[in-house]
C-alpha cells in the first residue's frame, strides 16, 4: 500500500537562510582552528610530519616515512595536498599553517557539495511536496533551498564534526571526496557535467585518499541506481515544471545512457587510481569484546548528534517511498560508511565521511517535523551549548584572574605548568561570538515559525559558538595539552640547538616534533649512527625493556641524562640518555 507525501511546505516555510548569514557561520566553522594552532597529537601531527618528509627531505612521494615509520600507504593523496603546500608557501608561511590552507578548502568544499547535493534531491519529482488544492505550496526551487539550508546546518550541528574536519589527516579529504561522490549521484541525471565531474572527484579521491573499498561501494551504488532506475520507471526522470526542463534542447530523459556512462567511466578510473596505488592494504577487524561494542554504540551516539534522530524520523515519516533515489542514495552511502566504521581500526575518523549523507537525510525530516518535537530540540539544544559556552567562559575567567577559585584550582592542578596570557584579538571574537548566540536565541524564541529549517538553527550555530570559544579562548592551553611543543622545546634545552639525536623506539609523533618544534636532526637508532650523542626513549615502552633494572642499566655505552616530562605530566614522557665518554 503506497503512503501519501508527508511533505507539506507552504511558501512562507520555504523561506530561505539570507545568504550572507549562511556564509558567516560557514566561514565562523571552518576558519577558527586554522590560526594560532600548533599540530596536535597523535594522527594530526604525524600526518603532518609526513607531509614535511615529502616537501623537504626528498621522501618518497607514494610511500613517505620518517625515521623508519612508513605512512599510511593507502593514502598518498593526503600527503601531495600537504607537500604541494608547504613548497608553495614555503618563505612566506610556516609549514604547519601551510599544510592547512588546503585541508580548510576541503571542509569548505564539504560544506558546499552537502548543500548542492540537498538542493538537487530536492528537486527530483518524488521529493516535491504536496500540492495545496488553493495554491500557495512552496515552488519547487524555493522548496529545494530551504532543504538544503536544513542539511548544512544539520551537518555543521553534528558534535563528531568540529575536531576533525579541522585537522590535516586522510579523514578530511575522504570527509570531502565522500561529499563530492553524493553531490554526482544527486546532479549527474540533471546535470551531467556537474554530476559527473562530482562523481569522478569524489571516487577518485577516495580511492587516493585511504578509502578504495568505500570508493568502490559508493561507485558500485551510483552504478546501479543510473541502470536500474530507467528500468523501474517508478518516477519520471525530469520533472516538466522545473528548470531543467528546455524543450529546445534534448532532454535528459531521452538520453538515458548517458548518466550510466559517466557513472561507469568514474567508476573504471577510481579503480584504476586504486590500482596503481597501495590502497587495497585493509583489514576488517571486527570489535571482539563487549567493551568494544559499547564504546562503538556511544560513538555512533553522540557523533552524529543530532542528525541521527531526524534522519531516523525521516525514514518513518517517508517510509512509503524510500526506494526514490532522493531518499535511497543518502540512506544507502550512511549504511556503507556505518558498515565500514564497525570493521576499521580508526572507528571515529571512518564514521566521520558518513555524516554528510547524514545531514541530507536529516534534512527531508524538516517538512515532516511537528511543531512540539521541533520545541523539543530547541530546548534541549538551548540549554546544552549555552551551558557549554558558560562553562568555556568560566575557566578562562579563573585562568586569567584566578577566580572562581575551584575552577582555577583545578586548571592549576591538571595543568601546572600553562602559564595563561590575555590575547584581545581571540577575546574580541569570542566575545561577538557570544552576542551572535544571544541574537539567535532571541530570533528563535520569537514569532519565527514558518521556516523549515529553523528547529536546526540554534544546534548549528550552538556547536559554531563552542568550537569558535575553544579555538579562541582556549587555543592557549589547547595547544599546551595536546601538542608536543613544550616537551620538544624541553628536549633542545637539555641537548643544544640542531643536536643529533636518535630515535629508540618513539613513535612518529614524538619524531616529528623533535624534528619541527625543536630543530634537531632525528635518527633511526637500529641504525647505528655513532655520530649522535644523544637517544631518545619513549619512557612507556623503557618500562618494559628495562623490567626493573633501573634506568642507567638499561642500555650499554649510553648514560641515563633524565626524563622530560610532557606538558600534561602523565602520557608521552621522554628519556634523555647521553653517549658515556670513553
Amino acid at each position: 500500500m503506497s503512503v501519501a507525501n508527508p511533505a507539506i511546505v507552504s511558501s512562507q516555510a520555504a523561506q530561505r537562510l539570507p545568504r550572507l548569514l549562511l556564509l558567516l557561520l560557514c566561514v565562523s566553522y571552518v576558519l577558527p582552528g586554522l590560526l594560532g594552532r600548533d599540530p596536535w597529537k597523535a594522527a594530526d601531527i604525524t600526518a603532518f610530519g609526513h607531509m614535511l618528509a615529502v616537501a623537504q627531505m626528498g621522501a618518497d612521494w607514494w610511500a613517505p616515512a620518517i625515521t623508519g615509520h612508513p605512512a599510511d600507504a593507502s593514502s598518498p593523496l593526503t600527503y601531495w595536498l600537504g607537500a604541494v603546500a608547504i613548497r608553495f608557501c614555503e618563505g612566506w608561511l610556516p609549514a604547519h599553517l601551510a599544510v592547512r590552507l588546503p585541508f580548510a578548502a576541503l571542509a569548505a568544499s564539504t560544506l558546499a557539495a552537502t548543500w548542492y547535493a540537498a538542493y538537487h534531491f530536492s528537486r527530483m519529482p518524488a521529493a516535491q511536496p504536496v500540492a495545496f488544492a488553493f495554491g500557495g505550496e512552496a515552488s519547487p526551487g524555493d522548496y529545494a533551498r530551504a532543504v538544503a539550508d536544513g542539511a548544512l546546518l544539520a551537518l555543521i550541528a553534528c558534535l563528531g564534526l568540529a575536531q576533525l574536519s579541522h585537522e590535516t589527516t586522510p579523514a578530511v579529504v575522504q570527509l570531502a571526496a565522500l561529499s563530492w561522490s553524493m553531490l554526482g549521484m544527486a546532479a549527474v541525471r540533471r546535470r551531467p557535467l556537474l554530476g559527473g565531474s562530482a562523481l569522478l572527484m569524489g571516487l577518485v579521491g577516495l580511492s587516493l585518499g585511504g578509502a578504495p573499498i568505500l570508493a568502490l561501494s559508493v561507485g558500485l551504488l551510483a552504478w546501479l541506481v543510473q541502470g536500474l532506475m530507467p528500468l523501474l520507471k517508478k518516477q519520471p526522470l525530469e520533472d516538466p515544471s522545473s528548470e531543467f526542463s528546455n524543450p529546445s534542447r534534448p532532454s535528459i530523459r531521452q538520453a538515458r545512457w548517458l548518466p550510466l556512462a559517466i557513472t561507469s567511466i568514474a567508476l573504471l578510473l577510481s579503480l584504476g587510481a586504486a590500482a596503481i596505488g597501495p590502497g587495497w592494504n585493509w583489514r576488517m577487524e571486527l570489535p571482539e569484546s563487549a567493551q568494544q561494542w559499547s564504546s562503538l554504540a556511544r560513538l555512533f551516539l553522540w557523533f552524529g548528534w543530532p542528525a541521527w534522530p531526524l534522519a531516523a524520523w525521516t525514514l518513518w515519516r517517508w517510509r512509503g517511498h524510500l526506494t526514490h533515489t532522493h531518499l535511497a542514495i543518502p540512506f544507502m552511502v550512511v549504511v556503507l560508511t556505518a558498515m565500514a566504521t564497525i570493521v576499521s581500526r580508526g572507528a571515529d575518523r571512518t564514521l566521520l565521511a558518513g555524516l554528510p549523507p547524514l545531514a541530507v537525510l536529516a534534512a527531508f525530516a524538516l517538512p515532516t517535523l511537528k511543531r512540539s518535537v521541533g520545541a523539543l530540540v530547541d530546548w534541549f539544544t538551548l540549554l546544552f551549548f549555552t551551558g557549554c559556552a558558560a562553562l568555556i567562559w568560566l575557566f578562562w575567567i579563573a585562568m586569567q584572574t584566578g577566580y572562581p577559585a575551584p575552577a582555577a584550582a583545578s586548571i592549576k592542578r591538571l595543568y601546572g605548568t600553562f602559564e595563561p596570557t590575555f590575547q584581545a584579538l581571540p577575546f574580541l571574537i569570542a566575545f561577538l561570538a557570544t552576542w551572535a548566540w544571544v541574537a539567535l536565541v532571541a530570533w528563535r524564541v520569537g514569532r519565527h515559525r514558518h521556516p523549515i529549517w529553523k528547529s536546526l538553527a540554534l544546534p548549528a550555530g550552538g556547536a559554531t559558538l563552542s568550537w569558535l570559544l575553544l579555538s579562541t579562548l582556549w587555543m592557549p592551553l589547547l595547544n599546551h595539552v595536546r601538542s608536543y611543543t613544550v616537551m620538544a622545546q624541553e628536549v633542545a634545552r637539555v641537548v643544544g640547538p640542531g643536536a643529533c639525536v636518535l630515535s629508540n623506539q618513539l613513535n612518529p609523533a614524538q619524531v616529528v616534533a623533535l624534528q619541527y618544534h625543536a630543530q634537531l636532526e632525528v635518527r633511526a637508532a637500529s641504525r647505528g649512527h655513532e655520530t649522535c650523542d644523544w637517544m631518545a626513549v619513549d619512557a612507556d615502552r623503557l618500562a618494559q625493556h628495562s623490567k626493573g633494572r633501573g634506568p642507567e642499566g638499561s642500555f650499554t655505552d649510553w648514560r641515563w641524562n633524565g626524563l622530560i616530562k610532557s606538558s600534561t605530566g602523565r602520557d608521552d614522557e621522554l628519556a634523555l640518555y647521553r653517549r658515556a665518554q670513553p
